[in-house]
């Protein structure tokens, strides 16, 4: 099945071109001084031919800059609230335009979601998920929950969480397997966070496809993985989870957890000297390596430039360049279930880009350096 986007495009949504631009398409092709052609909103061409839009639309001169798809988001804990308006703005400003909720309760996601697409305040397309948490939890229970979800329209289940270490217990295992199973015929996807190998190994046994985090907890086994892969297994990465994070707390050169508590000692159920840290890329890039359809999510809570910065600067350990941007787009994309209108810049796709100084394929720095943000054909962001 396919996500359905219920964008409000039609109030929203702009003619634009956009010319003399290096783009990035997402599939591993460069057009070096290029144009892209949008026309309500998806865009009509990409090629090196100079395109005029319709009178009055805007033309962006992109010498010098490139386009590349809009950054995704895939696991993120986002929700309606007081601040709400900053937080969505400061993602758009990072270059996302797209965010997949990492849990939450499901009421405040839609809300969100709909005083975005409303236009009552500016953000990314927000994806809503709905939480289930397995403790206390019967499968009928789980099976109701799977349902009213459906029924609010929403998608995706939040992370569930099972035990990792010495693995899912029993009766997670019977709970999780109701809510699959409900899920199937409720047309949801179930997502579940498993951060350690014999954990991952037990949710996909049960027919989970989709895992929000890359395990830190051990070594994923690669013939193990390769498996997985063949089962259909998408995963995203998160794979900062464990790296000290630096001058986003404080400016005072002491290494922070994500939360701003101190690192290592305040890693959630961490081992120890941080070794979470050397676990995560290492299983990202066996994940990647084995055909695993790895994609990108932060889990971060704060400023969306510093944790696109932190999860660059972590994935850069394990891959190149053309590996990050597709990880980022189609795989992300793959992800959610959207390829057919995100992830890379196509004709027929919704025209969701990032136009950044610099050439992102000499260094992750320069995807830190977003020009102006376009969301289904809409100039979001312009600090041109």
């Amino acid at each position: 099945m396919a996500v359905v986007l219920t964008a409000s495009a039609t109030a929203t949504a702009q003619n634009l071109v956009i010319n003399n631009a290096r783009i990035i398409v997402g599939d591993g092709s460069v057009v070096e001084r290029g144009t892209i052609v949008v026309r309500d909103g998806r865009i009509v061409s990409v090629g090196t031919t100079a395109g005029n839009s319709a009178p009055g639309s805007p033309v962006i001169d992109a010498r010098g800059m490139t386009v590349m798809p809009g950054f995704i988001d895939a696991h993120r804990h986002v929700n309606t609230g007081p601040d709400e308006k900053q937080q969505m703005q400061e993602l758009l400003e990072a270059g996302y335009t797209t965010v997949l909720s990492g849990g939450g309760p499901a009421d405040g996601n839609l809300t969100l979601r709909d005083h975005i697409e409303s236009g009552m305040i500016n953000g990314p397309r927000i994806i809503p998920t709905g939480s289930i948490r397995l403790p206390n939890t019967t499968p009928e229970q789980g099976r109701a929950q799977v349902r009213q979800m459906a029924q609010m329209g929403i998608k995706f289940t939040g992370e569930i969480s099972v035990t990792p270490r010495p693995g899912p217990t029993p009766q997670e295992l019977e709970t999780l397997r109701a809510i699959v199973d409900e899920a199937q015929k409720a047309n949801v996807f179930v997502q579940v966070h498993a951060v350690s190998p014999q954990a991952m190994k037990a949710v996909v046994d049960l027919g989970v496809r989709k895992l929000v985090h890359t395990p830190h907890f051990g070594w994923l086994d690669f013939a193990e993985a390769q498996k997985m892969a063949a089962a259909g297994v998408k995963q995203l990465s998160t794979i900062g989870f464990g790296a000290p994070v630096f001058g986003v707390f404080a400016d005072d050169n002491k290494p922070r957890f994500r939360d701003g508590k101190p690192w290592p000692e305040a890693i959630i159920d961490g081992e120890g000297r941080g070794q979470e840290a050397g676990y995560k890329p290492v299983d990202g890039r066996t994940s990647w390596d084995a055909g695993i359809v790895y994609g990108y999510g932060t889990d971060t809570g704060y400023a969306p430039r510093a944790g696109l910065q932190h999860e660059l600067k972590t994935l850069n350990l394990m891959f190149s360049m053309p590996d990050i941007i597709k990880l980022m787009g189609p795989n992300t994309a793959s992800y959610l279930e959207m390829s057919d209108s995100l992830g890379t810049l196509a004709s027929g796709k919704l025209a969701d880009m990032v136009i950044l100084d610099g050439n992102p394929l000499e260094g992750f720095w320069h995807m830190l350096n977003a020009r102006v943000v376009v969301k289904a054909g809409k100039i979001v962001v312009d600090k041109r």
